[in-house]
């Protein structure tokens, strides 16, 4: 029993439809996969007239307490700093935008999305995703997943550990060491 005619004619368009979907798809090789180490200290700061994360909406039934600045529910959108030292005059190296949200209704723990972007050395305009759990009462032992990447991070993922430098728990300001292993193309 052969195929009918009337099925050959689609089969053949959409065979060759498909053939040049892979061509046009194609893009450079990647090349090998290398291993990359950052460290750097990020800036988080919620207070004072200039803040680089500030609240974008929160439940009102979880009111902020003087005791604690980023309850259950709240939603921040954050442009911070990272700096080559914890220091906020420390040469500036990137900054992280994203988002994060206060998840954890027992203990401070934070869900990040944010884009690490290098402005500074020989990675300058790339950058790494994170979107990971940050259990932010742990001063250090944090691990959150690096997700993707841009740039010379093309393909990236990896790991950063964290281990918090200074946290103020009356407004939320941070100081957080990063050390970020990467693996990218």
């Amino acid at each position: 029993m052969g195929t009918p005619p009337s099925l050959l004619l689609p089969l053949a368009v959409l065979l060759a439809a498909a053939a040049v979907s892979l061509q046009t798809g194609a893009t450079a090789p990647l090349g090998k996969e290398k291993t990359t180490q950052l460290h750097f200290f990020l800036h988080d700061t919620l207070s004072g007239k200039d803040p680089s994360a500030v609240l974008i909406g929160r439940n009102a039934l979880h009111a902020p307490r003087p005791d604690d600045p980023t309850p259950f529910s709240s939603v921040y959108a954050a442009d911070d700093v990272l700096t080559e030292g914890p220091e906020r005059q420390s040469r500036v190296v990137g900054n992280a935008q994203g988002i994060y949200v206060s998840s954890g209704k027992g203990q401070l723990s934070l869900v990040l999305g944010m884009d690490f972007e290098l402005t500074d050395g020989p990675f300058n305009g790339s950058a790494f995703v994170v979107y990971s759990r940050n259990t932010v009462t742990r001063p250090v032992g944090r691990e959150l997943a690096v997700v993707g990447g841009r740039g010379r991070f093309r393909m990236a993922r990896g790991y950063a550990l964290l281990r918090t430098h200074f946290l103020d728990n009356n407004n939320g300001d941070a100081i957080i060491e990063y050390n970020v292993t990467l693996l990218h193309h």
